[in-house]
């Protein structure tokens, strides 16, 4: 179960990225919930999904 969080969680870190918006992301991921989906990105990566957006449009990437 571990491992399906952490594909889940890196496919959304790129679909971020690429400047999608956290709540299709969300839902590509399989999370019914946009605020599910926050929470659970919050602790997989310590970070916002809105802040790698955000980052991501700018041409700034987080490792």
């Amino acid at each position: 179960m571990q491992y399906l969080v952490w594909w889940r969680m890196q496919l959304a870190w790129s679909a971020l990225q690429e400047g999608k918006d956290v709540a299709t992301t969300a839902e590509q991921v399989g999370y019914r919930s946009e605020a599910a989906f926050s929470r659970a990105f919050q602790k997989a990566f310590g970070v916002s999904a809105g802040a790698v957006r955000r980052l991501g449009k700018t041409g700034i990437h987080i490792q």
